[in-house]
C-alpha cells in the first residue's frame, strides 16, 4: 500500500520507518530541507517513561497561579483573543482531577515504556548511534518543602511499577559526581535508573538514513496547504508543487496538524506549547553531567549529549510565536551556572526555541480518523523524543490492519466525542 506521511519530525520519520518495515511503500513530505527541523531539532534530550504524565493534574491551577508570579517562572502565559486556546485551556483545567489524572497517567505511561523496549529493538537492529545513554534521570531538589512531598510522585511510579530511587545529598552526588562542587545548592534527589538521553535530532536524521534505505522516499521543501475528500475518503493532499495521491494518509505535523485538518471536519484538541534550549560545548567533562540532571524549581533539564550540555524547559503559551525572549534564556543560564558551573562555555551558546503540540489530558492522538484512510500520529507535548518509536510502531500496526502489541483505543482521536 502506497502511504504518505506529512511531517519529518521525530514522530514522523518514525512512523515511516515502521510502515516500510512493514512493507508499504512509503513517502514522506516536509516543508524544511531536511529530516527533525523543527521541535525535534533541539529538545531536551531526555528519554523518559517515569517522568511521563500529564500537565492537567490535581492541585497544578493553584501551582500555575505561583509560577507565573516567580522571576525565574517555568510557565509563562501571554494574553490570548483565540477562542480556541480558552477552549483548550478550558479542557485541560477539566482533566485536573484525581479520576482523570490516573487515567491519563496511565495511558502515557503504558505507551512511553512501550516506546523505550521498541526504541531499544531498533537500535540493537540498525546500530544507530545518537549520542545516547542509559544513565538514568536525577530529579534534584533545592528546598525541604520538596523533598518532604517526594511521596507524591512516588506513588504515581509505585502504581505503574516504575523504579527509582529516593537519595540524599551524598546520593546525588554518587549518581552525578558534578554536583559535589555545588553541593549546597540542592538536598537531595529522586533518580529514575531506567531513563535514557540522546539528540532527538541525529536520532531523527540518521533514522531518515535508515529509511530511504528501506525505499522511503523523502520529499523536503514541500510546503502541505490541505487535505481533498472525496467519496468519503482522502483523495489527495494539497501542496505547493501540485497534489500528491496515496492509498493512506498519516498526519504527523506536530502544531500544525488541527489547522490542516480543520477544513475538512476533524477538530484535534492540541495547542502549541512554546519551549526554550540552549546547548553549549562541554570544556570540562569531570563539571559536567552524566546523563539528565531535572532541576526541580525551575522545571529545567540538563542533559549530556556527546560533547555538549543540552539545557531545556520553560511552558510558554504564546500561541504560534517563535520570539527568542531574552528572560526565558536567563532561566536556563541560571540553572547550568547553578548545578554545572564549570561543566560548559556559555559564551558559546545555541539558544532556541520549539512548539510542542499538547493536548488537554497530555496523550498524544494516534490512530484512525472518520475517514478511513487519514490516520494522526500528533500531540505529544514535552515527550515526543519519549513516545516516538512506541507510537510510530503502533500506528504502522494500526494502518496494516495488525494487533499493536499494547491497548491503542484510547489513543485515537475519539476519546474526546463525549
Amino acid at each position: 500500500m502506497k502511504v504518505l506521511v506529512l511531517g519529518s519530525g521525530v514522530v514522523g520519520v518514525t512512523s515511516a520507518y515502521y510502515l516500510a518495515r512493514a512493507g508499504h511503500e512509503v513517502t514522506v513530505l516536509d516543508r524544511q530541507g531536511s529530516a527533525g527541523m523543527e521541535t525535534s531539532f533541539a529538545n531536551a534530550g531526555q528519554v523518559s517513561p517515569g517522568y511521563s504524565a500529564p500537565w492537567a493534574a490535581p492541585g497544578i491551577p493553584i501551582k500555575a497561579i505561583k509560577w507565573v508570579l516567580m522571576r525565574h517562572r517555568p510557565l509563562v502565559l501571554w494574553p490570548s483573543f483565540e477562542p480556541r486556546f480558552y477552549g483548550w485551556l478550558a479542557r485541560m483545567l477539566a482533566n485536573c482531577t484525581e479520576e482523570a489524572y490516573e487515567r491519563n497517567k496511565g495511558r502515557m505511561v503504558r505507551l512511553a515504556e512501550y516506546s523505550r523496549d521498541v526504541l531499544r529493538d531498533l537500535r540493537a537492529s540498525t546500530g544507530i548511534a545518537y549520542d545516547h545513554r542509559e544513565r538514568g534521570t536525577l530529579q534534584v531538589f533545592r528546598t525541604a518543602k520538596q523533598v518532604d512531598h517526594v511521596g507524591d510522585d512516588t506513588r504515581v511510579l509505585d502504581a505503574y511499577g516504575v523504579p527509582y530511587e529516593i537519595l540524599d545529598r551524598a546520593g546525588c552526588v554518587a549518581a552525578e559526581p558534578a554536583l559535589g562542587r555545588v553541593s549546597d545548592k540542592f538536598l537531595g534527589g529522586l533518580r529514575l535508573p531506567r531513563d535514557e538521553t540522546g539528540d532527538a535530532h541525529l536520532f531523527t536524521q540518521r533514522l531518515a538514513a535508515i529509511c530511504e534505505g528501506l525505499g522511503v522516499r523523502f520529499r523536503y521543501g514541500v510546503r502541505v496547504d490541505g487535505v481533498h475528500i472525496a467519496c468519503g475518503r482522502v483523495a489527495a493532499i494539497e501542496t505547493d508543487v501540485g497534489l500528491v495521491r496515496a492509498d493512506a494518509y498519516v498526519a504527523a505535523m506536530g502544531s500544525f496538524t488541527p489547522a490542516l485538518l480543520r477544513p475538512v471536519g476533524i477538530r484535534l484538541p492540541i495547542y502549541p506549547v512554546k519551549g526554550y534550549s540552549l546547548t553549549l560545548p562541554v570544556v570540562n567533562p569531570d563539571a559536567a553531567p552524566v546523563s539528565t540532571v531535572m532541576d526541580e524549581t525551575f522545571k529545567v533539564a540538563l542533559t549530556r549529549l556527546g560533547d555538549r550540555i543540552r539545557v531545556g524547559g520553560t511552558a510558554e503559551l504564546a500561541g504560534f510565536s517563535q520570539t527568542l525572549r531574552i528572560p526565558r534564556r536567563a532561566t536556563l543560564e541560571r540553572c547550568v551556572r547553578d548545578l554545572f558551573p564549570e561543566g560548559g562555555d556559555l559564551g558559546r551558546v545555541s539558544f532556541w526555541t520549539g512548539l510542542r503540540p499538547m493536548t488537554p489530558d497530555g496523550t498524544p492522538i494516534v490512530g484512525r480518523t472518520r475517514y478511513p484512510n487519514l490516520y494522526t500520529n500528533t500531540g505529544h507535548g514535552t515527550l515526543g523524543w519519549t513516545m516516538a518509536c512506541g507510537s510510530g510502531r503502533v500506528l504502522a500496526d494500526i494502518v496494516s490492519e495488525k494487533a499493536p502489541d499494547i491497548p491503542h483505543a484510547d489513543l485515537a482521536l475519539d476519546r474526546y466525542a463525549a
